[in-house]
């Protein structure tokens, strides 16, 4: 699939996962950090309006109290996301400093796109900080968000998250920087043979099925979010890419057009039997 069109992109939001900003369940690491900092002062520099999404509230609260297990109850949970969220920011703000970029911190939560007048607000929000041309630095607020029977608040992961922010604020391209280079046709982690998919122009059952593995102690996510993250911006006719978070500078290739990673976009032909349709 070409990706020409990359070259294009004004608006993105990246996505870094819990796995990918922690060494180890008690080790941050702080050179990714830096790095994904620097990628994302210098293409805000250049001119692209940058969303960044990131996890790691949890984790970086356990590092942070010297918590190896996952919370048991509620309230724990939320205690090591309150603590952890200070940290976090706090890293970002300290790295980005460094790049002089200024951040601002957004903590969602579901409801916030389920009522149209949250809606509207976040999505201004948003707005007025690109406009400043500040980085909006977002993430699930796990402080409160909780699953009730009656009113949901809780986005689960934030590959999720990441989607919705995409189509929130009408971005050209989200990036997910996971553990795995893009979605392979067999566990790479398992599977010595394993082949990684350049793109994918339509998220259906088989691909789906390709999903596997788990996260780590303190991540929520996994490869099945990330498709199904995928569908939903395919199906709103938005792209996405998942790709290593080993070297953040890739990032700049990837909008030059290179192939790397796996690129999801609706397949031209698709959307075409689909005009016949109607």
């Amino acid at each position: 699939m070409n990706r020409d069109f990359l070259k294009d992109s004004k608006r993105i939001v990246i996505k870094i996962g819990t796995n990918s900003i922690m060494k180890s369940p008690g080790e941050i690491d702080y050179r990714k950090i830096d790095r994904l900092s620097y990628v994302c002062s210098v293409l805000q520099q250049q001119g692209k309006e940058i969303i960044l999404v990131t996890s790691g509230a949890v984790g970086v609260g356990a590092c942070t109290l010297k918590i190896k297990e996952y919370p048991e109850t509620v309230a724990d949970f939320q205690a090591l996301a309150s603590v952890g969220q200070c940290a976090l920011m706090n890293l970002y703000c300290r790295f980005f400093q460094h790049y002089d970029q200024y951040v601002g911190q957004i903590l969602m939560t579901r409801d916030i796109v389920d009522f149209p007048i949250s809606y509207v607000n976040c999505r201004s929000a948003i707005n007025s900080l690109l406009t400043r041309k500040i980085i909006p630095v977002i993430n699930e607020n796990d402080a409160i968000s909780t699953d009730e029977k009656t009113y949901s608040r809780k986005f689960g992961e934030n590959d999720t998250l990441s989607a919705v922010v995409t189509e929130l604020v009408d971005a050209d391209l989200l990036i997910i920087l996971s553990d795995v280079d893009g979605l392979y046709d067999a566990n790479p982690h398992t599977t010595a043979y394993a082949k990684l998919i350049p793109s994918v122009g339509n998220v259906d059952d088989d691909i789906l099925g390709m999903a596997d593995g788990a996260g780590s102690t303190f991540a929520t996510g996994g490869m099945e979010t990330k498709l199904k993250a995928a569908k939903y911006l395919m199906d709103n006719n938005k792209s996405m890419i998942i790709t290593s978070a080993e070297d953040p500078c890739q990032i700049f290739d990837i909008l030059k057009g290179s192939e790397i990673g796996t690129l999801f976009k609706k397949d031209v032909r698709e959307k075409a039997l689909q005009g016949e349709e109607k």
